[in-house]
């Protein structure tokens, strides 16, 4: 059965969200709405449906006028069997001593590794992109540096994939919130499948908003890949959750964000250790001010 979609896009999250909210009432009815910021700092924002049957192209056009959005591009998707197709790009990322794969490729992982089992069908957050591999090569780094990290935070985890590394090489405490419960409960999931759950907690939560976060802290390490906009906002709160000397490992920030970035945390006591691009990605160690 094919497969149909309707993207625009918009300025503005509160517009964005209520463009949204507004197609999930046309008829035929879309079986998915996906609401997401654009990665490049300018403020726009995606929202796309998924139709089962064509969408009402009159109806979509009545509301990209309403919400001042872009006309809507519908376009028709082949039958895809999209698991399959993702198990055939994803080829196993080797990150330092760190290898990611799916279980589909379980007979490629070497002796000489600290393995990461994440499962095609939970393909955000693989070590393909930039943004990961560059956190895992981070923590590398780290060890490299002589770092024997006690407690963990895993801020913004998606699949888990950074808090699992961490567990794999770290003696820790280790913390995993997501503001996603779709995404908590997928991390858990992984945890799972790695043998590794009984030592990491994973928690819904904004940041740091969750009792356990603040019970566990300050850390000696905290990951955070998300975007440039949390990150800033976040800044006061990950430099105050770190231990004096403890560091901060940021990505999901394009190359030209990444002076701003570091500026913003260097005012929030914490001094730029590393500065790694991948493609497009930029990945920032910090260090809290002793």
């Amino acid at each position: 059965m094919p497969t149909f979609t309707a993207l625009t896009t918009l300025m503005g999250k509160k517009a964005a969200e209520a463009l949204g909210e507004a197609m999930e009432r046309l008829i035929p009815e879309p079986t998915g709405i996906g609401v997401f910021e654009v990665e490049d700092g300018s403020g726009l924002w995606e929202i796309g449906g998924y139709f089962e049957s064509a969408p009402d192209e009159a109806a979509l056009a009545l509301l990209a006028v309403a919400f001042e959005a872009k006309p809507f591009v519908v376009s028709e998707l082949p039958e895809t069997d999209w698991v399959a197709h993702v198990r055939r790009e994803l080829a196993p990322v080797r990150a330092g001593r760190f290898f990611v794969y799916g279980s589909h490729d379980a007979d490629k992982v070497p002796d000489d590794v600290e393995p990461l089992l994440i499962e095609a069908a939970m393909a955000f957050g693989t070590g393909h992109h930039g943004t990961t591999l560059g956190c895992l090569r981070a923590v590398e780094t780290l060890i490299e540096r002589g770092v024997q990290a006690k407690s963990v935070a895993d801020i913004g985890c998606g699949t888990a994939v950074l808090a699992m590394a961490a567990a794999r090489v770290w003696d820790a405490t280790i913390l995993a919130g997501d503001i996603d419960q779709v995404a908590v409960d997928v991390a858990k999931a992984n945890l799972r499948a790695n043998g590794i759950d009984s030592g990491v907690e994973c928690v819904e939560a904004a940041g740091f908003d969750h009792p356990a976060l603040h019970e566990h802290a300050p850390y000696d390490v905290i990951f955070a890949n998300i975007l440039k906009g949390p990150l800033v906002a976040l800044s006061p709160e990950i430099a105050a959750h770190l231990q004096p000397g403890g560091f901060a490992i940021l990505s999901g920030i394009l190359n030209e964000q990444a002076a701003e970035v570091s500026a913003v945390y260097l005012e929030n006591g914490t001094n730029l250790i590393s500065h790694e691009e991948i493609g497009d990605w930029s990945t920032l160690i910090l260090q809290k001010i002793a």
